[in-house]
């Protein structure tokens, strides 16, 4: 139950380490949580867009949220995406939360009509074991929250807050206005763009995919922020924002989670290999990313 507590911090959405079978690559999962917790990471959440969770199949996603939690031991908390179907992700969200999970994460239905998002979203709310996190990520789901349908879940006692992933500075400042600060109920802001303005308007943590390859600059930005550093936070914001450039820019959502983990794999975290639809990057296109990376200082363990 969710019971005033309140998260904060770096999340990162940990991508998906996996075989070139597309089984689980349990090794290299230690190998980047080991990785992100030393980085200083407040929380790690799997199973997200960045993760490949749809794609991740339902015989590993378990497993994940077990070895994750397991090797995180404490250091940091677990935060596990699960999918828009009644009553099965109920279960799965359930079982994640029993596995060791601090938190569930949970996007509408794709395309769900904005009528029908409030039962929705209570339906779920009311079958949780524990806390539940909204996800809002209109790119893939080609709807967004209404920041009325938040403020109808709010109170509920299994609603820990929001991950905003909609890249709209109007929406956020208006969900900061009307939610942040709230004693039980986090913002997280989860567009690379809007982060440094979201924690200067309050927001509690950010969610960058970027902090898969820079844990430690993400962690600066936000203690930065917490100690008023505007002058701090923006050095480390400038870097995140460079680094996210070298696989984000020019490419679709798709495209940047591959370039992301051919970087890991330059890094020696995991191997390269992606889920279905998604495609490997080609030896010569590993070889052009070593090089952008070796320019940015990116490899032998710099950030």
């Amino acid at each position: 139950m969710n019971t005033g507590l309140k998260y904060g911090g770096v999340v990162v959405p940990m991508i998906t380490p996996v075989t070139e079978d597309g089984r689980l690559d349990e090794p290299a999962v230690d190998r980047l949580v080991d990785f992100l917790v030393a980085g200083g990471v407040d929380g790690i959440f799997v199973m997200g867009t960045t993760g490949e969770g749809t794609a991740i199949p339902r015989a590993y996603r378990r497993r994940l949220v077990e070895r994750t939690a397991a090797r995180v031991n404490g250091n940091a908390k677990v935060f596990a995406g699960i999918g828009d179907a009644h009553p099965e992700e109920i279960r799965a969200g359930n079982d994640y939360l029993s596995a060791g999970v601090h938190a569930v994460v949970s996007r509408p239905p794709v395309a769900i009509p904005a009528g029908e998002m409030l039962s929705w979203f209570r339906a779920l709310l009311d079958g949780l074991d524990g806390p539940l996190l909204l996800y809002n990520m209109p790119m893939t789901t080609k709807i967004s929250i209404p920041l009325d349908v938040v403020e109808s879940l709010a109170g509920h006692p299994r609603l820990a807050g929001i991950k905003d992933s909609e890249n709209n500075p109007r929406r956020l400042e208006e969900l900061l206005g009307r939610f942040g600060g709230k004693r039980d109920f986090s913002v997280f802001v989860g567009v690379g763009a809007l982060m440094e303005s979201g924690l200067r308007l309050g927001a509690d943590g950010i969610v960058p995919s970027v902090g898969n390859l820079i844990p430690d600059v993400c962690r600066k930005l936000c203690a930065a922020a917490r100690n008023r550093d505007w002058s701090g936070a923006g050095a480390s914001y400038s870097r995140m924002s460079t680094v996210a450039a070298l696989y984000q820019n020019g490419r679709t959502l798709n495209e940047s989670l591959s370039v992301l983990k051919g970087a890991l794999h330059l890094r020696g975290l995991c191997a390269p290999h992606v889920l279905p639809p998604l495609k490997p990057l080609t030896e010569s296109q590993l070889e052009k990313l070593r090089n952008e990376m070796e320019r940015m200082h990116l490899l032998n363990g710099q950030t």
